[in-house]
């Protein structure tokens, strides 16, 4: 029986390009390098699945490119780079790989908030540069952890995840906004603080944490207005998407000193970075390692397979999102 064609947009760790190639007539990207608006239409007409990264966007245009691709198997949890409503509309599935990602998303949470907390992204500038003159007691005072209020915006998988790390860990107390409350074995379990609106929590809150999935629901959900309601000299970890976040006003909080420091994974334009914070000592930034280690990595390249086979064999698929 003829196999399926399978392009992968980006390299994907080589067990699971082993795998996908043993089962698909699979095509990859060799160079590694982001594929343009124009080749991923073309591809839509030449391929029967498309696995895409964050990195690509598959917008209407896109999808306009031919009617051969039938599904969509996307390579991480999030999928607001994707125009659902042209897909369902072109009789296009789209999959997704949640679950695996939690405690590697939830591991660099606390990462950034460690180093927003304890300065240690300006420690080692400062070191490497050569400027070090040795220890003092008042040099680059931090915030320590214990007692501290964790405010989680956004209480799924990922969010629980980063709670129970600062709370059994290091000894913080959990406060959490969403939807709804948690179920009760997790709120007993956690001594977490249910608050019913983002207002209210964020002026709880030493540390802020996002969790929240992007689009337009959640699109500048931090904005002035929400930053100038967190505490003063607050922290703000973001580890969900960078659409959520308005970068000018975060820029402005932390210039003029409204917040102590921030820590962040990702942004609204990646790669390109909101020019306002490259020049702040007390923002951490990162380049998108909420996933980078290698276990996570071959586990959403192997859900992603899973659905492709699912697919193929007309079987119902593990992961839908459209």
């Amino acid at each position: 029986m003829e196999r399926l064609r399978v392009l992968v947009t980006r390299r994907w760790p080589e067990a699971v390009e082993l795998a996908l190639a043993e089962r698909f007539d699979a095509v990859f990207n060799g160079t590694d390098e982001p594929l343009s608006q124009a080749e991923l239409a073309q591809a839509m007409g030449e391929f029967d699945i498309l696995c895409p990264t964050v990195s690509d966007r598959i917008d209407a245009d896109v999808i306009a490119g031919g009617d051969r691709v039938k599904l969509i198997a996307n390579y991480g949890v999030g999928f607001d780079h994707i125009d659902l409503d042209a897909a369902r509309a072109n009789a296009i599935a789209v999959t997704n790989t949640p679950g695996v990602l939690t405690d590697a998303t939830a591991d660099i949470a606390m990462t950034l908030l460690l180093m927003a907390a304890r300065r240690a992204g300006e420690g080692e500038r400062e070191l490497r540069a050569g400027r070090w003159d040795g220890w003092r007691p008042t040099h680059l005072i931090g915030s320590a952890l214990k007692d501290k209020v964790l405010g989680l915006v956004g209480f799924g998988r990922i969010g629980i995840a980063t709670a129970r790390r600062a709370k059994h860990g290091f000894g913080m107390r959990i406060a959490y906004f969403g939807r709804r409350e948690a179920d009760a074995d997790v709120v007993a379990e956690l001594g977490a603080e249910y608050h019913p609106d983002l207002t209210g929590l964020l002026a709880a809150s030493d540390f802020v944490s996002l969790h929240v999935p992007g689009g337009a629901e959640t699109a500048n959900l931090i904005d002035a207005e929400a930053l100038s309601a967190m505490k003063p000299g607050a922290y703000l970890i973001n580890t969900a998407r960078g659409g959520v976040i308005d970068h000018e006003a975060l820029a402005n909080a932390l210039a003029v000193g409204e917040l102590a420091g921030a820590g962040l994974d990702v942004y609204p334009e990646e790669p390109q970075i909101p020019a306002a914070l490259l020049g702040l000592e007390n923002v951490v930034l990162l380049p998108h390692l909420g996933s980078a280690n290698s276990e996570t990595r071959i586990a959403m390249g192997m859900k992603a397979l899973a659905n492709a086979e699912a697919f193929a064999a007309g079987k119902p698929l593990p992961d839908p999102v459209a």
